[in-house]
């Protein structure tokens, strides 16, 4: 054998071995386990990738927009704990929506009625969240950013000097 086909060979066995040690030590488990939501995320990123450089019709953005909402939901889930999927499930419906609205926005000839449909379905499962999160600590969270935003838009926002319509004449 030339010294280039020995090369080659080496370099196939030593990668071979390379895999099998790392297999066994888990990392392609773990891989697996942690980043399995790209395999639902990244074929909708793609599909839109597709349609954006006019490959592909404006029918692929809905399994385009379901993918991707499905594919970062289940990336949240995977990475913060499934126990979230009880206030989350409304974001399937979400997917749904968000998908059938991209085709409705983009296609050519632009219906109204899948517009409409979209919109109250996307509206109707974001009420859905909103009730299925009123039970957590998002209220209190919300609350909070409410009560900063309000003080900061009463003090923090004033100047010296400032005759604003809000603070003259008290």
């Amino acid at each position: 054998m030339s010294s280039n086909k020995d090369m080659k060979l080496g370099i196939l066995i030593a990668a071979a071995g390379l895999i099998i040690l790392l297999g066994k030590l888990g990392v392609f488990g773990f891989l697996g386990r942690t980043l399995w939501p790209l395999v639902i995320l990244i074929p909708g990123l793609f599909l839109h990738v597709l349609f954006f450089s006019r490959r592909a019709s404006a029918m692929i953005l809905v399994p385009a927009g379901i993918l991707t909402v499905y594919g970062l939901l289940l990336g949240f889930c995977n990475t913060w704990g499934w126990g979230y999927m009880r206030h989350l499930w409304p974001v399937l419906l979400l997917g749904v929506a968000v998908g059938l609205y991209e085709y409705a926005f983009y296609s050519p000839g632009r219906t109204g009625g899948l517009t409409a449909f979209s919109v109250i379905l996307g509206l109707f499962s974001i009420a859905l969240l909103v009730f299925s999160m009123i039970g957590t600590g998002v209220f209190y969270l919300l609350g909070i950013m409410l009560v900063v935003a309000g003080i900061w838009l009463m003090i923090g926002r004033r100047k010296p000097g400032s005759h604003k319509k809000w603070n003259g004449g008290w």
